[in-house]
């Protein structure tokens, strides 16, 4: 899992159908002292993140396809998670 900040939404007039009914945000890795780490990158919302949020994030196909539960969609990288507090 990677930890990380959503600092955008993607707007797309087209897109897949399997990406029907999911936002795409920017999401800014972080470390535990909330300090950027690495590139941006673009994840499917799953959860109702927005700019601001903590989140936690999975980036592996299998896993991103069981939670679509669509074994052939093109995704990788989910979040699936709100962060309340890092400690």
């Amino acid at each position: 899992m990677i930890l990380g900040k959503v600092i955008g939404n993607v707007v797309s007039t087209m897109k897949l159908s399997i990406y029907e009914g999911y936002k795409i945000l920017i999401v800014q890795p972080i470390n535990n002292r909330e300090e950027p780490q690495g590139k941006t990158f673009l994840a499917l919302d799953t959860v109702q993140a927005g700019v601001g949020d903590i989140v936690l994030i999975i980036d592996e196909g299998n896993s991103s396809r069981l939670i679509m539960n669509n074994k052939t969609a093109p995704v990788r990288t989910m979040i699936v998670g709100i962060v309340d507090s890092i400690n």
